[in-house]
This record gives structure tokens, C-alpha cells and sequence, in this order.
């Protein structure tokens, strides 16, 4: 017979930027268990504080100082905040690039030692969808997003090395309530799975720098974590449920990106500003 999880301590205070994007709304509720405060971060405006145990504060990650107020005297930071779709490089570079320097800088001088970055599949885009890869697999970024999150991955390995910043790199794939094509069949992480693997990010002893897919325990996935097995994320929710009316759409022509590339249409979009 096998005891009842045990619920962690909670941290005094949290940081969670993105707070007003659609995962962080999810996130703003899901987290209230591992923190006594939940400071809430995003450049646009969010719903005021529930009561003492959220703070709410708007902050435009492009600007350093902004940040490093933000970062003061929170125990760790769930890095969620960004341009969350793909845009020109222009509109990428202040938030997802400047931006994730910022909260490494901060975090550095505030002695954060535990920073959990929302990175992205679309680091490795690229790479086709009968490949399966791990964490150690070359980074094929499909797009200016997937650059901005393949250099925040490098961002996060040099401040381990240097100044000793743990940090999990999350690759998500496809967080939504529910799969919304084929390719999201392999690569859905539901609400639920996305929560445990931030509680694995957040409390695994010795994490370094690990680069874990963010990814639902689906029939036909095409990522593979040994290498962060030490996180000991256990999915419990897969795809499979949702089939009949995923498959119910129209089949994709068998050159669409959806259909090639793990990065989907990502691989596609743009070039910006030609016009």
C-alpha cells in the first residue's frame, strides 16, 4: 500500500510573468498551493489582486530596471512572460530576448537560485516529425520565437555555469484545453501536466540546467526525457481522448507544415516587413 503524496512546503513568494496570457491565467490559479505570495507579472493589464496572497504588478520585461524591482525578494521565478506567437524579429527582440536577460541579471542580483523558463518545441522546429529526439538533439529553430527561445536556453546554461542559477528549461508543446489538430495529437500538454511538471521544476534538488519537453503522456509523442528523468514527471493525461473529433477534420495536404514539421506552421510564417 502505497502513502498519500505529501504536498510540498510552500515557497514564501513566487514570480510568474506572462501572468495575463492565457497560460497565465491558468497558471495564476494552479500555483496558489506552492506559495504563500504569488507575485503576478505582464505589460498589460490584469484582474487586481485576489486578496493577500497575490500581488500584482505591471512590467514591461524590456525595461531593466522594471525587472529588477520585479525580482526583488522572490524565491524562485516561473519565467512565462513574452511574445507567445510568432511576430518580427523587432517585436521578439524587447520582451522574449531583452527580456529573458533581464530576469537572469535580476536573479543574479537579487540571489534567485531557481528560475523555470517557458521555453518552446519551436526550438527545434525544424526537425522533422518521424524524428525522435531528446534533450541533447541539435536545436533547429523554425522561426524568430524559436530563436528567442533557443537563446534563452543559452542564457539559462551560462548562468548555471557562472553563477550557479539553477533552472528548467520547459519545452511546451502544445498547452491548451484540448488538442486542436493532428499535430497537436503528439505534442498536447494538458493544464493538469503542465502544473506537476512545474512542481517537478520547482522543487527537484540539483537541476543545474535541464532541458525537460513539456509534453502529455500522448500515444504518439515524438520527444523523449531520459535526460530530466531526475525531475520524475509522470504525466497523467493524453491526447488520445480527444481522437475521434481531432480526426473528424479535414485531413491536411500531406505537404502542409502541420503535417512535416514538428514546429507546424511555425516553419512557415513570415518573413515581416517585406511589404
Amino acid at each position: 500500500m502505497t502513502s498519500a503524496k505529501t504536498a510540498p512546503q510552500p515557497f514564501n513568494r513566487l514570480l510568474l510573468t506572462g501572468a495575463a496570457g492565457g497560460l497565465g491565467k491558468v497558471l495564476r490559479q494552479s500555483l496558489r498551493p506552492y506559495s504563500k505570495i504569488l507575485r503576478l507579472s505582464d505589460i498589460s493589464e490584469m484582474t487586481p489582486a485576489l486578496d493577500e496572497s497575490e500581488e500584482v504588478r505591471v512590467c514591461d520585461l524590456a525595461d531593466k530596471q522594471a525587472v529588477d524591482h520585479l525580482v526583488e525578494g522572490v524565491d524562485a521565478i516561473l519565467h512565462f512572460g513574452g511574445v507567445s506567437v510568432e511576430r518580427s524579429f523587432e517585436e521578439i527582440l524587447g520582451a522574449n530576448i531583452c527580456g529573458v536577460f533581464h530576469i537572469y541579471e535580476a536573479a543574479r542580483r537579487h540571489n534567485v537560485k531557481r528560475v523555470i523558463f517557458a521555453s518552446s518545441n519551436h526550438v527545434i522546429g525544424f526537425h522533422k516529425q518521424d524524428e525522435r529526439l531528446d534533450a541533447h538533439s541539435l536545436r533547429r529553430p523554425d522561426s524568430y520565437y524559436g530563436l528567442s527561445k533557443s537563446y534563452g536556453e543559452d542564457v539559462a546554461s551560462f548562468y548555471f555555469d557562472r553563477y550557479g542559477i539553477e533552472t528548467v528549461s520547459i519545452r511546451i508543446g502544445s498547452s491548451f484545453s484540448e488538442p486542436q489538430n493532428r499535430r497537436m495529437m503528439s505534442t498536447w500538454l494538458s493544464f493538469g501536466d503542465l502544473t506537476q511538471l512545474l512542481e517537478c521544476a520547482l522543487y527537484a534538488p540539483n537541476v543545474g540546467h535541464t532541458v525537460v519537453y513539456g509534453v502529455s503522456d500522448n500515444k504518439n509523442v515524438w520527444w523523449d526525457n531520459t535526460f530530466a528523468a531526475h525531475l520524475n514527471y509522470q504525466p497523467k493525461d493524453t491526447s488520445e481522448i480527444f481522437r475521434a473529433q481531432v480526426e473528424a477534420q479535414p485531413m491536411p495536404a500531406a505537404d502542409d507544415p502541420s503535417m512535416v514539421y514538428q514546429g507546424g506552421a511555425f516553419v512557415a510564417s513570415g518573413p515581416f516587413g517585406d511589404e
